[in-house]
């Protein structure tokens, strides 16, 4: 009886043949990203030629966007929609600390603010505002301070209240959203190593709310901006009722909106990247490798590009 040593091994120890040539990866090839590419740039170029077609003096636009009196506009619509965030912001932590009360009058009257505000226009609480003469006279204050309520309340006093104030309902949910966010174990760890509950919110839990909270506040921020042209209707000279005055003017009502418009785009755009530098900043302690950035995602494609081209 004879014994065949020459056996195959068919299992992960076997070693491949010689000469095996290297399996070549053909990448898959989109056909459908360049046909929608194509349609996309054939829909903005066409939206771009109708608007070259119309009766529009696109000329205007660059002549009056550092305008003297356009400049101060773009000042004050930036002063009011970071003061009222400052209000907002405020009195949305307030309200959230409230809101999670167990004291049942302090969180009543909480749900009953945010309730009101959040459920009234923004438009119809400006007005209210500016028109509340028609109930007080006088605002008396003792002897710290009496004056007719018309003086009393001017236009920006107007459009702070009524931003601010509406504004702070809305952050109270934001932030009472990030603070429920956090495991209660930490307040819990917190406690037990002997912290006051001031220093837990300081230390443990709002730092850990905050990736919960800056990005819909980066949002807000945004919306703020924008929401500022309807004060206009209060007689408070911003960016949009600034547009409005020039284009009435100078002849050019719509190329002053336009520019509006380009100014807007301008501003919600820096605070665009401001929001996610913020937002990358406070994502460090929840993922190991944060995302690149914009520039480095260009570097990393130019540099992939010239690799290849060796």
């Amino acid at each position: 009886m004879t014994v065949d040593t020459d056996k195959t091994t068919d299992g992960p120890d076997a070693t491949p043949p010689a000469g095996a040539e290297a399996i070549k990866a053909i990448p898959v090839r989109h056909y459908g990203r360049y046909v929608s590419a194509v349609v996309a740039i054939a829909l903005l170029a066409a939206v771009v030629y109708a608007f070259s077609q119309g009766d529009i003096n696109w000329g205007a636009i660059p002549d009056y966007f550092f305008d003297d009196r356009v400049l101060p506009g773009v000042g004050r619509t930036l002063l009011i929609t970071v003061l009222a965030m400052v209000i907002g912001i405020g009195g949305g932590i307030l309200l959230a600390v409230m809101r999670l009360s167990k004291n049942p009058v302090t969180s009543s009257i909480a749900w009953f603010y945010i309730w009101f505000f959040r459920g009234t226009p923004v438009l119809v609480q400006l007005v209210v505002w500016f028109n509340l003469g028609l109930v007080f006279d006088y605002i008396n204050l003792g002897p710290v301070y009496r004056d007719e309520w018309a003086d009393f309340m001017t236009p920006l006093l107007t459009v702070l209240l009524g931003l601010g104030l509406n504004e702070a309902a809305y952050m109270a949910e934001i932030c009472r959203a990030g603070l429920l966010a956090v495991d209660e174990g930490q307040t819990e760890a917190a406690q037990a190593l002997g912290m006051s509950h001031a220093k837990t919110l300081r230390r443990i839990v709002i730092p850990q709310a905050m990736r919960v909270i800056v990005p819909p506040t980066g949002n807000e921020v945004i919306n703020m901006l924008k929401t500022t042209s309807l004060v206009s209707v209060v007689q408070y000279s911003e960016l949009f009722r600034v547009a409005q005055d020039i284009g009435q003017v100078s002849g050019a009502p719509a190329e002053m909106l336009f520019l509006a418009a380009a100014w807007y785009l301008l501003m919600t755009s820096v605070f665009s990247v401001g929001q996610y530098y913020l937002e990358r900043y406070y994502a460090r302690g929840s993922s190991r490798q944060l995302p690149p950035t914009p520039w480095q995602k260009v570097k990393a494609n130019v540099f992939s590009l010239s690799t290849r081209r060796r």
